[in-house]
């Protein structure tokens, strides 16, 4: 587990992590998500002992990583898919590891085996796609057998095969048990990888809770109703207690579902030609609650 509590980060007047308190559990995909600039690299960098944080702490599995003496083991992280010596090999990279943190040698072939780079392992890096270096990052991840994994945008440069590969990763990993920690930008994949979310938005916490939980806050989900007595079934439905926003022959209604107003309008004998429920969006939700913490807006005038 990934305990994080009164985090907080200054670079002298700014705060890019402010106060933070989360926790991140075994046996869960947990999706770290936030605009840009929002503090989720520095986050990880603290987790991992690489920042020192202003003021509050962070554990993992009960104890500051900086205080666990073969780290890999314990944690592993892909921060930075380019942060490898371009002239060696992957092969070499990944023995370097583990022998700087007593893994046996036999594990860099299993590793090269399970992100699919076997046939690349005498390769030079510098020669390598970013999916290739993405995968030698995995690899590098996994090296230790560890119980907790950290991944920062993991799926930048991956091809379609890839990012399928990576999804199904992350649920087998999380399914023996260990906790997973991925940030991303892509809210499509969080929607098919994530159990939970930790949302922030200028370094302050927004949300942590589940992915179904988060989505369910945007304003997204409803149901498109289109009838020729539009007015006479928007007033019976408000009577009902729903929501309901007109735009000629279409109503958008909320508060009810799609049955109960299929029933009411079967019972009042008014005509439907549509009605189609309308699930709620997580990246309908992520724009509407991180609307005010965007660093840049396009098309904003400073």
């Amino acid at each position: 587990m990934i305990e994080v509590m009164d985090l907080t980060k200054r670079y002298g007047p700014t705060t890019a992590v402010d106060d933070l308190t989360f926790s991140v559990r075994p046996g869960r995909v947990t999706g770290f998500l936030g605009p840009n600039g929002a503090g989720k690299s520095t986050t990880l960098r603290m987790i991992l002992g690489l920042n020192d944080p202003t003021s509050g702490t962070v554990s993992v599995g009960g104890r500051a990583f900086r205080e666990r003496p073969r780290g890999l083991r314990h944690v592993g992280a892909l921060l930075d898919a380019g942060d490898v010596h371009g002239g060696r090999t992957a092969a070499a990279h990944l023995a370097v590891l583990a022998r700087s943190n007593r893994i046996p040698r036999r594990r860099v072939d299993e590793v090269l085996a399970d992100v699919g780079l076997t046939g690349a392992a005498r390769r030079r890096v510098g020669g390598f796609s970013l999916g290739m270096k993405q995968r030698v990052g995995i690899a590098a991840a996994l090296l230790g057998d560890p119980p907790v994994l950290l991944f920062d945008e993991p799926l930048n440069g991956l091809d379609p095969e890839g990012v399928l590969w990576v999804r199904g990763l992350f649920r087998r990993l999380a399914d023996e048990g260990r906790t997973v920690f991925v940030s991303s930008h892509l809210m499509s994949e969080m929607e098919h990888t994530a159990d939970d979310l930790v949302v922030i938005g200028r370094g302050r916490l927004i949300a942590a809770e589940s992915l179904e939980r988060f989505a369910a806050r945007g304003t997204g989900a409803g149901v498109s109703v289109r009838t020729p007595r539009a007015a006479d079934l928007a007033e019976m439905l408000t009577a009902e207690g729903a929501r309901v926003l007109r735009d000629g022959a279409r109503l958008t209604v909320t508060g009810l579902d799609a049955g109960r107003i299929g029933d009411l309008a079967c019972r009042h004998a008014l005509p439907l030609h549509e009605l189609v429920a309308r699930q709620a969006s997580l990246e309908d939700a992520f724009m509407e609650l991180t609307a005010d913490s965007a660093e840049f807006r396009t098309g904003e005038t400073r």
